[in-house]
């Protein structure tokens, strides 16, 4: 990761790299304020942000450009389905996944992913307003945090960020619409000219996103049951699977709908 790290901040991402040294490096500081969840939603910082996400997206980091959202998720799967709680209610509470059924999403979701034939870029994958800071006096964004960073696709990295439009209560009403969707989509697609992005192009990339969207359920999902058995933070990751895992299921049906659509249209 120092290794992207560099390139990263060579092109002007995160704080400015001064060096490295061991396990370490020293990084200048960023005299900005964090983002809070409703800030993204605001259509001026939308646009910046899918305009730097599009900057960021043509980092070119060396090594394997090998997308790795489905080897992480098949991972997370094979650990977080043979895990046993010390905890009796926990481990009641985990006896009622159907692991079965969880393969079979995975595997479901993954065949309709790999008929988008989405770009992959370096993505920063956990775009969240966290890890979003904003310089009000100088009105200057940076992008923070880039420990999940690896070659994925375009698409999960933008449906994954339209996610965390829920903010830290999860409140998934907050999932952009549409319309929001299409204005963060013209910045991303064409920053200097935005209102020329063809609707096709538009629609496309919504199909896209609304679809790498499903995946970024079930990434987190998974990752959350291997956190509670390993992570020593105070946090129901129990529940938070659930969460997840309902909120991906409640989704799935209006994805299937979009995929078919395009289909007929085509």
């Amino acid at each position: 990761m120092i290794l992207a790290i560099k390139y990263l901040s060579a092109a002007g991402f995160g704080a400015k790299l001064l060096g490295v040294f061991g396990n370490g490096m020293v990084q200048s500081f960023i005299n900005a304020r964090t983002l809070n969840p409703a800030d993204m939603k605001k259509p001026k910082l939308a646009a910046e942000i899918a305009k730097q996400l599009r900057r960021f997206h043509h980092v070119e980091i060396p090594g394997s450009k090998e997308p790795q959202l489905w080897v992480d998720i098949f991972k997370f799967f094979e650990k977080a389905s043979s895990l046993r709680f010390e905890a009796p209610d926990m481990q009641r509470r985990y006896e009622t996944i159907s692991f079965k059924e969880v393969h079979e999403e995975v595997t479901q979701l993954k065949e309709l992913t790999d008929r988008l034939n989405a770009p992959v870029v370096f993505s920063h994958n956990d775009l969240l307003s966290g890890n979003l800071m904003l310089d009000d006096e100088h009105d200057n964004l940076y992008f923070i945090d880039f420990e999940y960073g690896s070659y994925s696709y375009r698409g999960y990295d933008i449906g994954n960020h339209f996610n965390e439009y829920a903010g830290y209560e999860c409140d998934y009403s907050l999932y952009p619409s549409k319309d929001e969707q299409f204005h963060f989509f013209r910045h991303y697609l064409k920053p200097e000219k935005p209102y020329e992005v063809p609707e096709k192009d538009l629609k496309a990339l919504y199909i896209e996103t609304n679809t790498f969207m499903l995946a970024s359920h079930l990434y987190w999902a998974l990752w959350a049951l291997i956190q509670a058995k390993m992570s020593a933070i105070d946090f129901d990751y129990l529940g938070y699977f659930f969460l997840r895992y309902n909120q991906y299921k409640k989704e799935k049906q209006m994805c299937l709908h979009n995929l078919t659509y395009q289909s007929k249209k085509a």
